[in-house]
């Protein structure tokens, strides 16, 4: 029988899905918005999101039961948690279009660690020795590319702080992956919904002017919401630090698209931190399968 510290393969399911979904699809849905003016972007992703998580909420029954979520101290770390995923959208789009998506990848490099040292400051999480040694290989990584680069600049920091905050109160709030993804989206929308129509007042909108951004734009909500409640799901039920690590993923996938895809820079000292995250990883991965071939204990 699994021991009872086992984590469920169905939560590494859910935060491998959002990665990659993160990492791949949205660089580049991103990339195709290049035209639009950030803000409008993230006003869009967060206006088209709504529909779409009412949608789920009532598929699954659960939208009579959000009221029960109404309540003063989860209204407020919700109302938190919103405005740090809104803060992190907002950077990633304006990394992606403006050619910064390297940039975009070293933050989301130094996410995990942030999300190690968070796990470990207020949940208690402690790593074993081999996944220690992991977390310090990917910190040579990340050191490599933060020195080469010239120093970390703000839309990494922002980006990493920014999302490891935002992980942090999504576990310890006792609200589901889809109730809290409709409560965030639910007290964002009002001043999502304003900021697009502020910006189509100054004759700056491009949604209902081109057909086909127009439609990206409202795409844009499904893209938003998918990923975020993959997220959330996968950090009710696995550790902060396995959710940290996993996240190397899509750092390596925005990398990849920005460097062959989108045609960025990527020199002699970037493969080489990333050899030094990639065998962190190699690492990590030993030993969760060797926790796993372990025999339970009587």
């Amino acid at each position: 029988m699994p021991a009872p510290s086992a984590e469920p393969p169905r939560g590494f399911a859910f935060a491998i899905a959002a990665f990659l979904i993160w990492g791949l699809v949205l660089p580049i849905y991103m990339k195709l918005l290049s035209n639009v003016p950030p803000l409008e972007i993230v006003a869009h992703r967060i206006v088209w999101a709504l529909p779409l998580a009412v949608a789920i909420l009532a598929a699954s029954g659960t939208l009579s039961g959000i009221g029960q979520y109404l309540t003063p101290r989860i209204l407020g770390l919700m109302t938190v948690s919103a405005a740090l995923i809104s803060v992190n959208w907002g950077t990633y789009v304006v990394a992606i279009v403006r050619g910064h998506g390297v940039e975009a990848a070293l933050g989301y490099y130094i996410n995990p660690l942030v999300n190690v040292a968070l796990g470990a400051i207020f949940l208690g999480e402690r790593p074993n020795r081999p996944q220690a040694a992991a977390i310090a290989l990917a910190a040579l990584g990340v050191l490599i590319l933060t020195v080469m680069t010239g120093g970390i600049p703000w839309v990494s920091l922002t980006l990493a702080f920014s999302f490891g905050l935002y992980g942090l109160l999504r576990k310890t709030v006792p609200i589901g992956a889809s109730e809290g993804f409709f409560l965030e989206i639910a007290i964002l929308f009002v001043p999502a919904l304003g900021l697009a129509i502020w910006i189509a007042a100054k004759g700056e909108n491009h949604f209902a002017v081109d057909g086909r951004e127009t439609l990206l734009l409202v795409g844009a909500g499904v893209v938003t919401a998918v990923p975020l409640i993959l997220y959330a799901a996968g950090a009710r039920l696995l550790r902060y630090t396995t959710m940290g690590l996993l996240q190397y993923i899509s750092p390596t996938l925005i990398a990849l698209t920005a460097v062959f895809v989108f045609g960025e820079p990527f020199g002699l000292w970037q493969g080489v931190a990333f050899a030094f995250i990639w065998a962190a990883l190699a690492l990590y991965t030993g030993s969760l399968l060797a926790g796993r071939k372990a025999p339970a204990p009587v």
